[in-house]
Parts: structure tokens; sequence; C-alpha cells
């Protein structure tokens, strides 16, 4: 716990918590950013990260960041990467051939390149990872080969290039100890099992916790493909890929505003609404694509997580007027018709959007395909318009 202290208060000098944006610091040698002058969008300055983190290294530059908010990466002497994470965790990438300083700040975790033999439980990563030509860097999955929506994924643990190892919350320890895993990535939901995190960094396994469905901007959660590209060793091509995708995003939000409401949705299992919060990436993904989000409260609860659950008559009351109903199908499934989603609750029935048949659902690889921004940017902006173009990742329900 007195670590765990020690970390938050550290990277106090990198991130403002509890979900405040912020703009990275001006003390960059990475050029004139127009994210990187130092102060807030509120008039605040932010506070200088102290780069001297060991005698024996040398800050050189930081890496440009045009949207993401969860992580920072400082490149320092002799290969060395510094990444830096919302949570407090601190990892230093040492390149193959390099040896780690001996006097390093205590908190910061050493991961030695060539990095392989992963375990991975976070699945939003493995789309960066095959993106980034590094499948062979996986070792491990917290996702049976049933699970995956990514073919390449699917494949390889098919012929058995990468293992099942448990899911996040229940790990094949002895089977990630006798693979030699070098490192874990995980999703937020380690948080609601830290034991695990406790007993694989007890097997000096470091822990990794990819925070990108936490970020506002939805080319901020594209543009963590830097942070992988910077441990896989891959920087330039994980460079290439964020600006094709921004690229094709830029494409889908130029488009008229159209003023229609959209609710982002699904069901839980005992009838709750599941909704995001409207700081999270999916809401402004629909005011770019030209939309009105209908959730925007002034008090969506201090919690840092993106979404929000709601009883099915407050949900009624916030969104029976909304034109266009999107039902999330990656967590709560894929639905074909209207009736399947009544079905769920008699008061959908009398929603402008069921009644008018503007009800449209995700497809089931959505969560698991992170570089699809553009791609559902532009079925959203088609959606809103009555565009009779062909979509990805979103389908009119029936």
């Amino acid at each position: 716990m007195v670590q765990k202290e020690r970390q938050r208060k550290k990277i106090q000098n990198v991130f403002l918590l509890a979900g405040m944006t912020f703009i990275l610091a001006g003390n960059s040698a990475c050029g004139d950013s127009s994210h990187s002058s130092g102060e807030m969008a509120d008039g605040e300055v932010l506070i200088e990260i102290d780069q001297d983190i060991s005698p024996s290294l040398n800050f050189q530059e930081r890496m440009e960041l045009k949207y993401a908010k969860e992580f920072v990466i400082d490149d320092y002497t002799d290969g060395c990467t510094l990444i830096s994470i919302s949570d407090g965790s601190r990892f230093l990438i040492v390149p193959e051939g390099e040896a780690a300083p001996e006097d390093l700040e205590e908190d910061i975790v050493v991961v030695e390149q060539p990095l392989n033999r992963i375990y991975l439980a976070a699945t939003a990563v493995m789309d960066m990872v095959c993106s980034l030509d590094a499948l062979d860097a996986i070792r491990l999955s917290g996702t049976e080969s049933s699970g995956w929506y990514i073919e390449e994924a699917k494949e390889a643990m098919e012929r058995g290039e990468i293992l099942y190892a448990g899911k996040y919350s229940a790990p094949d320890y002895e089977l990630i100890l006798s693979e030699g895993c070098r490192l874990a990535v995980e999703n937020t939901m380690i948080t609601h099992a830290p034991q695990v995190s406790e007993t694989l960094e007890k097997f000096e396994i470091p822990v990794f916790v990819d925070y990108s469905s936490y970020e506002s901007h939805p080319l901020g959660r594209v543009e963590w493909i830097k942070l992988y590209g910077a441990l896989l060793g891959k920087e330039d091509e994980a460079q290439e890929l964020f600006e094709a995708q921004e690229a094709d995003f830029q494409t889908a939000v130029t488009g008229e505003k159209t003023e229609k409401t959209v609710a982002f949705f699904f069901i839980t299992t005992n009838g709750a609404v599941n909704v995001r919060k409207s700081t999270d990436y999916i809401p402004n993904m629909i005011e770019l694509a030209g939309g009105n989000y209908f959730f925007r409260e002034p008090d969506e609860g201090e919690s840092h997580a993106s979404s929000i659950s709601m009883q099915m008559e407050e949900f009624y009351a916030k969104a029976k007027d909304v034109d266009y109903l999107i039902y999330n199908s990656s967590i709560g499934g894929e639905l074909s018709t209207i009736e399947e989603l009544t079905g769920k609750s008699s008061l959908l029935a009398d929603f402008k959007a069921v009644q008018e048949g503007n009800v449209w659902c995700t497809t089931k690889n959505l969560y698991q395909e992170s570089m699809a921004v553009g791609g559902l940017t532009k079925d959203i902006h088609a959606m809103l318009t009555g565009s009779t173009e062909e979509m990805q990742y979103l389908y009119r329900l029936k």
C-alpha cells in the first residue's frame, strides 16, 4: 500500500486523476504540437513531470500525443523509453543488449526487449498487436479461440501458437510460469481481482493495465497503438497506422450536423440499462459524426469508469424521445429484430426510435476491433443522414 501511494503521488506530476482532461506539458523536444502548450483547457497549468528517474539516464524527448490523455512516453539515452500510465504505474522499456540502470527509482518496472511470451487478457489490445504485425509476441491468451472475432488471433490459437491461459480473474498460473511469461497485459477489470495482479507480480511477471477505454476522444483510444509500438519496438509502424486512422476518421466528421439524438446502451442480465458517460469516447464519436448524445448530466458520478447503470424507468424518462437507439452487442449480445429488443423490456415499445424503426445494433466484433474508430464513425454518420452506403459495424434491427 505504501508503494501504491508513492506511485500515485509521483504520477500527479503527469496527470490530473479522476478523469479530468488535460494536455501534455510544454517541456518537450517533439515540436510545436497544439497539445504541448503546458496549459489545460480551463487555464490551469499542468505540473511538469520529474524526468530525472535515474542518474544514469538522460531525458531526451517526449513523444507527441495529439488526443490520448491516459499515458505519456518519454525517451532517454541508451534507447530506453519510460511509459507512464494514469493509474500511477511506470514501465522502463530497455532495448535488447542494454542493461537497466541499477539506480532506477524503485517503483519503475523494467521490461526488457525483445518483448515476447505475453499473456494478453485485454481483448481490445489484440487488434493493435495484429495491426503492428506483432502477433508472435503473444504466447498466452485470456480468451479462448471461440471468443476471438479477430481471425489472426483465432487461427493462431487453433494452430497452438497461442495458448489459452485462463481468463483475467482466474489465470492458469502454472501454465503462465511454465511458458516463461514476460508481461501480463490486462484490461481495467483486473482492478476487481487485485489478488491476480499481486500473484503475478509475486512471480516477477510485470502487470500492465490498458486504460485505452478511458480516453474521451475516439482517436485517443486509437493513439494507444503508439504505446504498444514502443513496447514492441515498432514505433514507426505505429505512427503510420495512427496517421491512417486519423485520416479515415476525419473524413467521417466533416459532414453536416444533423441534431438527431442518439442513445447507446445495453441491458444487463438483471434488467438495468448500461449507458456511456458523456465523457466517454463513444458519445464523443456520436457528436463528431453529427448527432447529439442523449445523456449529459452535470453529475455522472466520481468513478473513472466509462459507463453508468440506471433502472429501466430512468432510461425511459431520459431516452423515450430520442431519434435513434444503438444497442451495444459487444456486451449485451447481438440482436436481430426489434421484437428481441422489446422482449427485454416492454417499456421499450413506447420509444420513438422503436416506433419509427430507427433501432440499430453494433456487430459483436466491435469492442475487439479497437482500430475501427474511423469505420464506426462513418457508420454513425451514415445512420444519421440516411445514407445507403454499406456499413461495417452497425446494422438496423428488423
